[in-house]
């Protein structure tokens, strides 16, 4: 299919180089029967109306972007950024990049902020004065501007309606902050996506019992939004991994990254496979607090299949009150990887794969565990944060089936004995949940709300994800 339609400075693609997204040369009428690279979501998206964005868009509303600017007038359309659009990325975007095409960077943002200044003004690490240095009050004031410009800079938002292509197998979002805010009908294939620096990243000495550095920016993010399809995605630190990072309070590394992929605020009808999460920390947040039932509660209905989780610490995902079936995914880790380790919970640890969270029903089936060193067990398999509901069908641990409802058993009770003693310590109230028994009735089946087929040979499973899920695939 030749597109006869570019914004200024844009190209019009070839039928050749559209080809290797069809897998056709020859044009079609347009429309969602007829564009195979655009196709139409399963899983959860393929509910409720049916996810595959911007489908049967008009030739005038086809773009090739290369370039922030080209990316962010392709999302607007014209003036008509909810009508219908197919936008194909070539070849690397970054989100750092001005108008005059360099690259923006940590001074550009708040020149002169310093991190290690910045860490100076805590006390011990714990308390932050503007005294504690001459500097201080100044380093706090550049942390929070730069961090305002550089989100200002690197958020892309896409409108409803949208169908987001990368062309061939090079295509790739840098330091983007991709956003859907409130949008619907949304599509994001055959890209990827490396997770924005955050140069300006906060220490909270009370988060958590050591204190915990926070990264504000996502890969990608999706707010409210609704029908939304990743599909074919790899999902990376990029340049800045983790391990290459500077050191921070407590020897820990600073950590300056968010979610790959964080899913909030009542998101509905959500559907990700055949992506890649690779070398990261916190991977995936479905739910952003116990607290927001007003916006997630008989929310956050979401679908993982064939999916790759490879050296993803935690978050794979974590949830909080959705209703989500993951089945036929790949989770790969080690006790001892050099790069990145992930010692579980019994190893004092804080890696996992799934995050069973406050009202959440998870749905697992025939999903392939893989964790080896030294003391490797299928207790990183869950965490436990006040989730009672859970129930997995037929997954396996290094290749053998296992019993990931007993350990979801143990782990919701183990949580419970913990939340209750802290109460009796305290002398505060226990949480609502620890009034709850543990059940595999999650209240709903992926069978009867949409169709699907898994695998259900573990080295089948492996087989398939590892030779299809990911961009450029």
């Amino acid at each position: 299919m030749l597109l006869r339609h570019a914004v200024p400075g844009m190209g019009i693609v070839a039928l050749a180089t559209l080809a290797l997204i069809s897998g056709s040369a020859s044009a079609a009428p347009r429309g969602p029967s007829a564009e195979p690279w655009l196709g139409a979501a399963d899983g959860w998206a393929a509910t409720d109306g049916g996810t595959v964005g911007g489908a049967g868009a008009p030739s005038e509303s086809y773009y090739v972007v290369s370039s922030r600017a080209e990316l962010i007038a392709a999302a607007n359309n014209g003036g008509h950024p909810d009508d219908p659009k197919v936008i194909l990325v070539r070849g690397t975007i970054d989100g750092n990049e001005a108008a005059d095409g360099h690259l923006l960077g940590e001074q550009d943002y708040a020149p002169g902020y310093d991190i290690e200044k910045y860490m100076s003004c805590f006390a011990d690490g714990t308390t932050w004065s503007d005294t504690t240095f001459p500097y201080c009050k100044a380093q706090r004031q550049l942390r929070t501007t730069g961090s305002n410009k550089e989100k200002a800079q690197i958020q892309i938002t896409l409108p409803s309606n949208t169908s987001l292509i990368g062309l061939g197998t090079d295509a790739k979002l840098s330091s983007v902050f991709l956003s859907v805010n409130r949008g619907h009908n949304i599509t994001v294939r055959n890209l990827t996506v490396e997770s924005p620096i955050d140069w300006f990243t906060s220490w909270d000495p009370g988060d958590g019992a050591n204190g915990n550095w926070n990264g504000r920016f996502k890969a990608m993010g999706v707010v409210s939004g609704t029908n939304i399809w990743v599909d074919h995605c790899t999902f990376s630190d990029g340049a800045y991994p983790d391990d290459q990072a500077p050191t921070g309070f407590q020897g820990r590394t600073i950590q300056r990254h968010d979610g790959l992929l964080d899913i909030e605020d009542g998101a509905d009808f959500i559907t990700v496979s055949y992506s890649q999460f690779l070398g990261h920390d916190k991977t995936m947040l479905i739910g952003s607090g116990d607290s927001h039932a007003d916006k997630d509660a008989g929310h956050l209905r979401i679908t993982f299949h064939h999916n790759l989780f490879k050296d993803a610490v935690e978050r794979s995902p974590r949830v909080r009150f959705g209703a989500v079936h993951t089945y036929n995914n790949v989770f790969q880790g080690a006790v001892d990887d050099p790069r990145f380790p992930m010692p579980s919970q019994s190893m004092g640890g804080y890696a996992y794969y799934l995050g069973v969270g406050y009202q959440s029903k998870i749905y697992s089936e025939y999903n392939d565990f893989e964790y080896t060193g030294p003391g490797a067990t299928n207790d990183i398999t869950i965490w436990n944060w006040g989730g009672n509901q859970f129930v997995d069908h037929g997954s396996w641990f290094n290749g053998r089936p296992t019993d990931l409802n007993a350990l979801a058993a143990q782990k919701f009770e183990d949580a419970k004995d913990a939340a209750l003693e802290t109460a009796a310590t305290t002398g505060t109230a226990a949480p609502d949940w620890t009034a709850l028994d543990f059940t595999t009735d999650v209240g709903w089946s992926p069978a009867q709300e949409y169709r699907y087929h898994a695998l259900t040979s573990s080295a089948a499973v492996r087989a398939v994800v590892l030779a299809q899920a990911g961009a450029g695939r």
